[in-house]
């Protein structure tokens, strides 16, 4: 993979977005670089009404399968591991669940979203297995968020957390 990393041009906008702005071409743990830059764009958008939030995620996910797809194709990969876009989805949709925009919060969003989509329980793993292309690459990183949304509710439900 690190061979075909050259192919990426950070020139191309396609490509820049779909490392997450380079947060993707980390050495060390990509997903997991591309979900914390995905943070700064967040705390960007917090302030704005939801509706227009849903836009941005809902427009940013249509993107993205193409720009998934194209880097996908760009590196001969199917899932390319330096491809973050889904990463970046995949936090705003979690972060949209926190229900008050304060470091713990965010951590606990970081947190749990990274260890669904790490983990990749059934269905997870279905999704990440069986739909291919642009699609594939973004649809288990929402499902992931889904199931971190749902760990979210929870814990603000029955107030485990001590914040």
């Amino acid at each position: 993979m690190d061979d075909a990393k050259h192919r990426l041009k950070m020139r191309n906008p396609w490509h820049l977005l779909a490392t997450g702005f380079g947060s993707g071409l980390s050495p060390i743990m990509p997903g997991t670089m591309g979900s914390i830059a995905a943070i700064p764009f967040w705390l960007l958008l917090a302030p704005l009404p939801t509706w227009a939030i849903w836009l941005v995620i809902v427009v940013g996910t249509l993107i993205g399968c193409v720009i998934c797809q194209k880097a996908a194709d760009a590196l001969s990969v199917e899932d390319p591991g330096c491809v973050v876009w889904d990463e970046f989805i995949g936090m705003w949709i979690t972060l949209m669940a926190i229900p008050v925009l304060n470091w713990q919060w965010v951590l606990v969003g970081f947190v749990v979203f990274r260890i669904f989509d790490m983990w990749k329980p059934w269905p997870i793993c279905w999704f990440d297995r069986y739909v291919k292309g642009g699609i594939g690459i973004m649809l288990d990183d929402i499902i992931a968020a889904i199931f971190a949304i749902v760990v979210i509710w929870l814990l603000n439900f029955y107030q485990i957390l001590p914040f």
